[in-house]
Order: structure tokens, then C-alpha cells, then sequence
């Protein structure tokens, strides 16, 4: 391969020699090819002479910030991942890596087995060199077992180019606030940074949640979806982190939680204002150091997830009033995803009814969905729907039960939903290919 475009190499940029050998070593010993600085003018050196696949770099250099080769890779256009290092405890620098356009972030000391996965999954995103830690380039070392590489799963497979159209197809609306999500989240998908999607209850969080995870490098890994309101708080900690065999009563043989189940791809935790101040500490740990404890361990198990949130609460303002820690918001308001209530996008709501009544077809055997009337497009559009999407679906398959044949004229929008308006909640209705 040639050595000015080695997709399956890393560029190291550390200014400390013990720790830039101890990085090159780590990653070495696995089969990469590495390259190690000292500083970002050699970096930059580096850079001009060849195209690497993944560059991880340390934020504090001798010469500047490492997050100013992050802003040169974006302004050039280059193909590298980032993967940032931070000081312990440096929640700052790791959230404005990742907002800079970092891939992935990690806190020092690392541990080898970290590194190699970071970087295996780095590689991955880029679909340049997945195999690079199982197999060595054909001019570097041959790899062979390094104590704790077991504990770095392979990279993911790349997804299926139309897995990712597919999941975006499924947010259905061209006007701008829909145009606007579905840039957002192609944009951010092949990142690690984690992702807070906010609005009303019925506006297809959860259909946002997945697109990202369809269009990312996970996308072949698991999609684990979990309400955080709808589980007792006192079976929190075991449900998201699992337990050890004997930890309580009951427990009467290991069970791992829902961060392993979601090992090498993305938990989607829904309506995670609901956290009682206790989890949300623990929940802050487990995404700083990438490990959790399950109850009754001693040692903590490293986790590979991209985590992504929802709620359709004021984050904000529950800060201010003390009832969710600011350091986690932080940490998981990294990217903003606002899913838009459908009256602020009542030109999508003709496409939306069509998909709604489509899948309604299908589902009781229809030859063909029904259609709506001009007049009933006109009077559904004047309705706020204060339930959006969620309220929608309801109302046509009441109206599709209660008026069946080919049109629904008018009185379909004298059908109003049984829900008060004013319950705004996220509840536990199925996703369906129009709830955006």
C-alpha cells in the first residue's frame, strides 16, 4: 500500500514520551501501522506527507491545542477520524472535542484494551480498515495476542448503504424542519458523540434515535431502546448495568444489563429526565470511563455503546432547578436533535397521513390504503394536534374502523383523541414509518 494513503494507519500526537510509546506500543503489538509526534508542527509535517486513517491526539500539546488539527482536518476535508485524549475529569475538553468534530474521546490513564478499540472502531467508521487490528498491513508487523486484546471486540461491519436511506425515509416530511433533521442526523451519525433528542411526546423520537443508528458504522450492531420513566428506581442500576449471581435477593445467576446487550452499537435512552439524581451519577460515571459496574462486581467491565437520549422535558430548566445534575446534561446534550412538533410542519402532515394509512392497509389486508379527501386534508391541517403524530395515527385508524372505504371525507377530523391535550408525555406507543 502506498505510504503517502494508508487508510489503515494512526497517527499518534503526544507530548509525553512514556505515554506516546506505551499508545504505540498498545497499537503496534495488534498489527497497525503508527506514526508518533511530539507536537502539532510535526503533526502537521506528518499530515502534509500522507493520509492516515484514524489520528488520536492529546488536547494539551507543546504548541498549541490538539483540537486546532481537528479544525485543519475539517477545513481540508481530510478523511482521518480524531480521537481526542483529555485529563481526567476534563468534561470540557471532551465536550467541545466532540462538538469541534472529534470522532471519539478518551480520558487519561488509558488502558491498552481501550485504545485498541477506540481505534478499531474509528477505523471502522471511516470503512477504511476494518480488519486493521486482526490482520497487519502487508509491510508491518504480523499481529499476534497481546494480554487483554480480548477485551476489544472487532469493529463493526459497515452497514448496508440502504439501511441508513431506508431508517431516514421513515422521517417522513420535506419541509424545512424535517429537511433540517434528517441533515443533522446524517451529519452526526458517524460520530461517537452522544445525541439528545428533544420535542412533545408523539413527534418520533425514537424513529430519530434509530436513523442515527442505522446510518452510522453500528448500524450491524444491536439498537436497544430503554424508558428510563418505566422502570421501578430501585431495579435501575441492575436493569441498565447488570448483576452478579447472589447481589440480592432474587438474583440467582448473573445477568448482564442493557449496556452490554447494546455492546458495539446504541442505547437509546428514552425519557432520561426521569432519572433519580442517585442513577444519574452513576449513569455520568459509566459514559465518562466507558465501564460499568453491575451490582455486586468488584471491578468494572469496559462497554463499547454510542449512546443516544430523548426526552420532552425542559433539560435546561431542570437544571436550574436541581433536579438533573448540569455535568450529565453536558455530557449528554453534546448534539442537540430538535424532532418538531407537527403543527410547526402541517405541510408534511397530506405525506404523513398517506404513510400512516398505508401501514394501516397492510396491517388489515387492504388492497389498497384510503384517501382523504381535500376537504379532510384542509380541516386536519387546521387542528394543533397537541399529541402531533401519535395523536394522528389514532385518529385515522379510529376514522379508517369507524367510516371504512376508499375516501375519508370531513368527518374524520370530527374524531378528536381521548387524551387530554395537555399530556405531553413520551409514551409507549409503537413507532410507526410517519410518527416524526
Amino acid at each position: 500500500m502506498n505510504r503517502r494513503d494508508d487508510p489503515a494507519a494512526l497517527l499518534i500526537v503526544e507530548d509525553e514520551p512514556d505515554l506516546r510509546q506505551l499508545y504505540e506500543l498498545a497499537l503496534v503489538k495488534v498489527g497497525l501501522a503508527v506514526d508518533a509526534v511530539g507536537d502539532l508542527a510535526q503533526a502537521r509535517a506528518r499530515l502534509a506527507q500522507r493520509r492516515y486513517g484514524a489520528l488520536l491526539t492529546d488536547v494539551r500539546l507543546p504548541d498549541g491545542s490538539g483540537l486546532e488539527l481537528l479544525r485543519d482536518l475539517a477545513r481540508e476535508q481530510r478523511p482521518e477520524r480524531v480521537i481526542v485524549i483529555t485529563a481526567y475529569g476534563s468534561a470540557d475538553h471532551a465536550v467541545e472535542a466532540l462538538k469541534a468534530g472529534a470522532f471519539d474521546y478518551l480520558t487519561k490513564p488509558v488502558a491498552p484494551a481501550r485504545l485498541r478499540q477506540a481505534v478499531a472502531t474509528a477505523l471502522a467508521a471511516g470503512r477504511m480498515g476494518a480488519d486493521a487490528l486482526d490482520a497487519a498491513p502487508p509491510n508491518g508487523p504480523a499481529p499476534r495476542p497481546v494480554p487483554g486484546a480480548a477485551d476489544a471486540p472487532p469493529p463493526p461491519a459497515a452497514p448496508a448503504a440502504g439501511d441508513g436511506a431506508a431508517a431516514l425515509q421513515r422521517l417522513i416530511g420535506d419541509s424545512p424542519a424535517m429537511q433540517a433533521v434528517r441533515l443533522t442526523i446524517q451529519r452526526v451519525a458517524r460520530t461517537m458523540a452522544p445525541v439528545l433528542v428533544t420535542g412533545e411526546s408523539g413527534t418520533g423520537k425514537e424513529l430519530v434515535a434509530r436513523a442515527l443508528h442505522a446510518c452510522s458504522h453500528r448500524a450491524s450492531g444491536p439498537f436497544v431502546a430503554v424508558n428510563c420513566g418505566a422502570i421501578p428506581a430501585d431495579l435501575l442500576e441492575s436493569e441498565l448495568f447488570g448483576h452478579r449471581r447472589g447481589a440480592f435477593t432474587g438474583a440467582s445467576a448473573d445477568k448482564p444489563g442493557l449496556f452490554q446487550a447494546a455492546a458495539g452499537g446504541t442505547l437509546f435512552l428514552d425519557e432520561v429526565s426521569d432519572l433519580p439524581l442517585p442513577m444519574q451519577v452513576k449513569l455520568l460515571r459509566a459514559l465518562q470511563e466507558r465501564a460499568v459496574r453491575p451490582v455486586g462486581a468488584t471491578a468494572e467491565e469496559a462497554v463499547d455503546v454510542r449512546i443516544v437520549s430523548a426526552t420532552h422535558k425542559d433539560l435546561a430548566r431542570l437544571v436550574q432547578a436541581g433536579q438533573f445534575r448540569h455535568d450529565l446534561y453536558y455530557r449528554l446534550n453534546v448534539i442537540p436533535i430538535h424532532a418538531p412538533a407537527l403543527r410547526d410542519h402541517a405541510q408534511d402532515l397530506p405525506a404523513i397521513a398517506h404513510a400512516i394509512l398505508a401501514q394501516l392497509a397492510r396491517r388489515d389486508g387492504l388492497p389498497q390504503p384510503p384517501t382523504l379527501t381535500p376537504a379532510a386534508l384542509q380541516r386536519l391541517q387546521a387542528h394543533p394536534f397537541p399529541g402531533n403524530v401519535r395523536e394522528l395515527e389514532n385518529l385515522l385508524e379510529r376514522a379508517l374502523a369507524l367510516h371504512p372505504g376508499p375516501t375519508l371525507d370531513a368527518r374524520v377530523s370530527t374524531l378528536r383523541s381521548p387524551l387530554p391535550s395537555a399530556d405531553r408525555r413520551s409514551g409507549g406507543g409503537r413507532p410507526t414509518p410517519s410518527s416524526s
